[in-house]
């Protein structure tokens, strides 16, 4: 077995539909990508990028449900950049890859394709860990993929906001508690919100939220019924197993 290959597994999603190699250690992708590609919109034809996109999860299981939108995958590391290069090819799903980091300005977007008003759609599962109430993982790619800082928000839903045409949508997912921080960054900007809470269970507070904006939006703030992802019992809830299984899509999608 090559080192290359030791290094990586090969793991599905969306009920096999989706096969994606990633490292075996350091951040992983799972069920927030998937959640956040089916809280989604998009239609054919739409320019999509996924901001730090890592092996291109989330971007590359939109592009699965959505033929035709041209995916680009956002991702400042170049070796998780090569894996969703290798990902995109090996599931023969057309999509660019820009090593590019998020945090840079304005001249790097544009050279990357990807200047002012020049995109439909983002997603992105920025890094969200507080570093105040979290330790950091010894694994310096893992702690850099989830661990956040003051100004990461803020960095994040800008570079977005500078890309995005008048009318675009932003989708993200972020920790629930903090709400607050997401609808402050998105105050400037962004409006026609649509919040949907995701809980562990009925009986348990939310864990996640889904988020989608609009560039210029006016219409009023929606909260949509909170996502469980098991039901009581502790068995998995049929509508998000459904999603996992590449068989539906979540209300904000449509909303």
């Amino acid at each position: 077995m090559s080192e290359l290959a030791a290094a990586v597994s090969e793991d599905a999603f969306l009920g096999g539909r989706l096969l994606l190699c990633q490292p075996r250690s350091g951040h992983r992708a799972g069920h927030d990508a998937m959640l956040l590609a089916a809280a989604t919109a998009a239609h054919p034809g739409d320019r999509v990028a996924d901001l730090g996109a890592g092996v291109g999860a989330a971007g590359l299981a939109l592009a699965r449900r959505v033929e035709g939108i041209a995916l680009i995958l956002v991702e400042r590391d170049s070796g998780l950049a090569e894996l969703a290069r290798r990902n995109a090819a090996s599931n023969a799903i057309p999509a660019d890859v820009a090593v590019l980091d998020v945090t840079a300005g304005a001249a790097a977007f544009t050279a990357a394709g990807l200047g002012p008003d020049s995109v439909d759609v983002v997603l992105t599962n920025p890094p969200f860990n507080d570093g105040a109430r979290h330790r950091a993982s010894p694994d310096a790619a893992r702690a850099s993929a989830h661990m956040a800082t003051s100004a990461t928000l803020e960095t994040w839903v800008h570079g977005a906001r500078r890309m995005l045409r008048s009318g675009g949508r932003l989708t993200m997912i972020w920790r629930a508690d903090g709400l607050a921080e997401v609808l402050g960054a998105l105050s400037r900007g962004f409006g026609s919100l649509v919040v949907q809470p995701v809980h562990g269970g009925p009986d348990k507070p939310a864990i996640r939220i889904l988020v989608s904006a609009v560039k210029g939006g006016r219409a009023p703030t929606k909260i949509l019924a909170g996502l469980m992802l098991a039901g009581a019992t502790g068995a998995p809830d049929r509508e998000v197993a459904a999603v996992l299984a590449g068989q539906g899509v979540l209300a904000l999608a449509t909303s």
